[in-house]
């Protein structure tokens, strides 16, 4: 049989303890690089595209409505949604995303 000294012991539950927190650091590294990283980029991308929102831009809500910006305050816009021209106040967190531009319905 094979007895460990006590010297060969802690140095095994070091190495041990060196291993269990490498361990750590890369499954926080992976998680960041996977989740977190990832998801702050598409939140500032929607946030650059809610806020550059021009009158004239046809856009698609969270709920399914689409429709014209006609005019933009602070944190709404006003839309028109069909043939008849129907206006709708909505937030401007609500925009789910542009459908065509102003500048490219002319």
């Amino acid at each position: 049989m094979f007895y460990l000294t006590t010297d060969a012991a802690g140095a095994a539950g070091g190495a041990q303890a060196i291993t269990t927190v490498f361990m750590l650091v890369a499954m926080i590294a992976i998680f960041y690089f996977f989740m977190y990283r990832p998801q702050k980029k598409q939140e500032k991308e929607t946030a650059d595209m809610r806020n550059n929102l021009k009158v004239g831009d046809e856009i698609t809500t969270i709920g399914g409505i689409i429709g014209k910006i006609v005019s933009i305050k602070e944190e709404t816009a006003v839309i028109e949604t069909s043939g008849e021209r129907n206006k709708i106040r909505i937030l401007l967190s609500a925009v789910r995303n542009v459908d065509v531009h102003a500048e490219d319905a002319d």
